[in-house]
Order: structure tokens, then C-alpha cells, then sequence
């Protein structure tokens, strides 16, 4: 049964789908990081690691606030705050004085970090044509349109999730 959009009943297990459907989606992710991961390090960003996603996939062009980079990116603002720390301390990122408030700081990438951020967009990208050819540019379509529609229902207020 299904309410909203949430499953209240499990899908029954049958040897086609032995995994749940959780567990194999992890399994996905893994692989898909493990590869961007060998990746990133090939191009030469072995410094950079998960964590740091924090702050390279949601800062803005001109920088953020670190309350801002917490709450976009569904971290703490201590674990926000530790990634700034670490990457300033690599050169990806600076501190500068908040413009409209002195009293508050910018986190803006250096230009070390942009080419980081378009490196790691690059090699997103990559993997995803990499699919494309394997599974289908349709059947990944259709992925990506489902897991953006989930990701979508997840930050709704539960009482605005349906059909």
C-alpha cells in the first residue's frame, strides 16, 4: 500500500529482487563515489575528500555564509565549519568580511577551488554520459527524473507529500 508516496507495505522479495531496494541504491552511490573519488585523485585533487562536498556543492559564485553552506547542504554548522577549515588550510577556500554585515564571514573558493569545482562538475558529468552509453542516455533520463522527484518529496513538509 502506498500513502502519499511513502511504501507502508514491503515490496514482496523474489529472486530478481533478493536486495532491498535501499541497500542496493547504497551499493550505487559506493561505486558511482568510489569511481569520482579515483578520479578526482588521478586529476590531481587527492586532498579533497567527501566531507568537503559540504562546501564545493553548495557554495555560491560569490561565496557563502557558513550558516548558509549548513543549511543548504544538511550538515552542522560545526562539521560545515571543520570542511572550511580543512580546505582553507589546502587553499581551496578563503575567509573574507561579509560585506553586509561585519560582524560575519564569506567563505568564497580561491581560484585553486574553482578549478576543483569545475573539475569534480566535469568528471559528474563524465560518469553520467559513462551510464548513458551503458544503460541507455533514456533509461538514465528516467533515473535521474525519479531520484530528483524523490529528492524533491524529502524536503517538502511531510503533510505536502502526494501525488
Amino acid at each position: 500500500m502506498v500513502v502519499g508516496r511513502i511504501l507502508t507495505d514491503p515490496i514482496p522479495m523474489t529472486p530478481t529482487t533478493a536486495t532491498a531496494l535501499l541497500p542496493l541504491l547504497d551499493d550505487v552511490l559506493d561505486g558511482a563515489f568510489g569511481d569520482f573519488r579515483a578520479r578526482l585523485i588521478e586529476e590531481g585533487y587527492g586532498s579533497i575528500r567527501p566531507g568537503h562536498g559540504c562546501v564545493f556543492g553548495h557554495i555560491d559564485g560569490g561565496g557563502s555564509r557558513l550558516t548558509d553552506l549548513a543549511s543548504d547542504s544538511g550538515f552542522t554548522k560545526q562539521a560545515v565549519g571543520e570542511a572550511v577549515a580543512d580546505l582553507e588550510s589546502l587553499g581551496f577556500v578563503e575567509r573574507a568580511p561579509d560585506p553586509d554585515d561585519g560582524r560575519a564571514k564569506i567563505i568564497r573558493l580561491t581560484a585553486e577551488g574553482e578549478a576543483a569545482q569545475a573539475t569534480a562538475g566535469r568528471l559528474f558529468a563524465e560518469i553520467e554520459r559513462a551510464w548513458a552509453e551503458s544503460y541507455g542516455a533514456e533509461r538514465v533520463a528516467l533515473l535521474r527524473e525519479l531520484i530528483e522527484e524523490i529528492r524533491a518529496d524529502q524536503r517538502k513538509p511531510a503533510a505536502a507529500v502526494g501525488p
